[in-house]
């Protein structure tokens, strides 16, 4: 996890330095990192894949006021775009916004439906709970095609998508793209598509079974998602009363 951040890399460390008998707080850690320049500046690309001006059903937001408990309670889904020399691919992602593991995802060099659709049956053939779940979009076409919500009310899945352009209505989403891109690499141009694929599901496996996240108490995905037991850290938007759940 080569760009991981530094107060997940002092909750990883903290036991060898105690063993070790080395007296390192995080603001020394971070001092430590800074002066050896191993400190990655962030990085900021944008490339639209939504495409909301179509004449398809859009749904309102239902999970606004929602306070997550538990594991497959809501489902956010996104799609960004990943670059090769020879072309951009486009990856189409699932994540459960509770434990913030990716259920399903699919690399494709479209932005069709059928690519759309692979990622959510993946992630309804993994499905753990029976209990009542709902899936958060974007108004994008695929989300909203004929296609894709049918799936979603074959399986007795709520729907629920943005309504403007705040950021913060599909957060978890966006979140999870910038850790893929810019803890774990997947911003940078890769040879060709094999070599994308492979770095992917590496950066997958990483990230639901090992990365700790600041949201879940330094626990990980892939393990709150079966425990059910952490309280998510919240926190309140300026001008704001309503709790919104911290995203890393």
């Amino acid at each position: 996890m080569p760009k991981i951040g530094t107060r997940k890399l002092y909750f990883l460390l903290k036991d060898d330095f105690e063993k070790e008998k080395l007296h390192i707080g995080r603001d020394r850690l971070f001092k430590i990192l800074r002066s050896n320049y191993l400190l990655i500046p962030r990085r900021h690309s944008y490339f639209k894949t939504t495409n909301s001006r179509h004449w398809m059903r859009k749904y309102p937001n239902i999970i606004k006021e929602k306070e997550l408990e538990c594991s497959e309670k809501v489902w956010v889904a996104d799609i960004t775009y990943l670059k090769t020399k020879e072309r951009n691919y486009y990856l189409h992602l699932i994540t459960d916004a509770y434990s913030k593991k990716i259920v399903g995802h699919e690399l494709s060099d479209n932005l069709q439906t059928s690519s759309t659709l692979k990622a959510l049956k993946q992630a309804i053939k993994n499905r753990v709970y029976k209990h009542p779940l709902i899936h958060h979009s974007d108004r994008g076409l695929q989300y909203c095609s004929k296609e894709y919500t049918e799936m979603l009310k074959n399986n007795d899945i709520l729907i629920s998508m943005t309504e403007n352009s705040d950021p913060y209505e599909n957060a978890v989403a966006e979140r999870v793209n910038g850790i893929l891109k810019y803890e774990f690499g997947l911003i940078d141009t890769f040879e060709d598509f094999k070599n994308l694929s492979q770095q992917l599901d590496q950066s997958i496996y990483y990230y639901n079974n090992l990365r700790p996240h600041f949201s879940l108490n330094y626990n990980i995905p892939s393990q709150v998602h079966m425990k059910n037991n952490v309280k998510l850290k919240t926190y309140k938007k300026q001008n704001q009363n309503r709790k919104i759940p911290t995203l890393i």
